[in-house]
């Protein structure tokens, strides 16, 4: 018996790691996403004899779109606040893990307190911290200019009052894009810098020229991980508004389903446009 070539050798051995991931997805994640693709297109009934299905086509995507009118306007909201939370966040954390990559006093304290967010801000502690008004900025929008900005109509302001409304939220949802970039920032080799210096490279330059293209690939982590974390997180409006009509008579488990994977498949779809334009821009400008 031949003996096994070293790309095959690491191919069961990679195997081997995930083995744990696969098993679980096919027993406990697999059968219950296909039953709720069957269910989407069902109309569901509980009865004291059990689930009652009756397939109705394509009926239950077509009342999401024409009948359904809150889901249409929750959905587009989201699209907005995604549009304009995730480049927030993508530079806020890459300007952190800037700053703290300096060789500064206290740096793996100024570490633990952006990354602390990440671990107390649970569902509950948000939604308690909305309800108490600490998730925003009032007071900044008695000054005059923003009064003036504010009066005005059109996309600046509308984007200058999300920022009001929800920047230390944004900014709570950081951490974990900053530990990468971090990561990230650490495996430079400090050379490159060293020769781009003796080249006569300002620091602006430097940032443009070798840091940006070094972490490149972790911009688009970081954007796929910010949209899956906003699409997912426990206080969407999308996901509360599916899971209010899982337990309605007129609704129910048919048509929810419907809901989720108009969801899903709305933010595979952001997905892949984002990654897609990522890539391309960033073949483009950096080969």
């Amino acid at each position: 018996m031949k003996q096994m070539s070293m790309k095959s050798k690491n191919t069961l051995t990679g195997l081997m790691f995930i083995s744990p991931w696969i098993l679980g997805f096919l027993i406990f994640t697999a059968v219950p996403l296909f039953y709720s693709l069957f269910l989407s297109f069902q109309q569901v009934k509980i009865t004291t004899q059990g689930i009652q299905t009756k397939f109705v086509k394509f009926d239950n995507f077509e009342y999401a779109f024409t009948v359904d009118a809150l889901f249409t306007q929750k959905l587009l909201t989201f699209l907005q606040e995604l549009v304009l939370s995730v480049p927030i966040i993508i530079v806020f954390s890459l300007i952190i893990a800037l700053l703290l990559n300096q060789p500064i006093k206290f740096r793996n304290f100024f570490r633990t307190i952006f990354f602390l967010p990440v671990i107390i801000a649970s569902g509950p502690v948000i939604n308690e911290l909305i309800a108490q008004g600490v998730t925003s900025i009032p007071s900044i929008k008695e000054y005059a200019i923003f009064e003036s900005m504010l009066s005005s109509e059109g996309f600046f302001s509308t984007v200058l009052l999300y920022l009001m409304d929800n920047l230390i939220i944004i900014l709570w949802f950081s951490g974990v894009q900053f530990l990468i970039f971090l990561a990230a920032l650490q495996k430079i080799d400090q050379q490159v810098y060293e020769a781009a210096k003796i080249d006569g490279a300002s620091n602006w330059e430097c940032f443009w020229k070798v840091t940006l293209p070094s972490i490149f690939p972790m911009i688009v982590v970081n954007t796929v991980y910010t949209i899956v974390m906003f699409s997912v997180f426990s206080l969407n409006p999308i996901i509360e508004h599916i899971q209010t009509n899982m337990f309605q008579i007129d609704t129910g488990f048919g048509y929810a389903s419907a809901l989720s994977w108009i969801y899903f498949l709305l933010i595979a779809a952001a997905l892949a446009i984002s990654v897609g334009l990522l890539t391309f821009r960033g073949k483009k400008k950096y080969a």
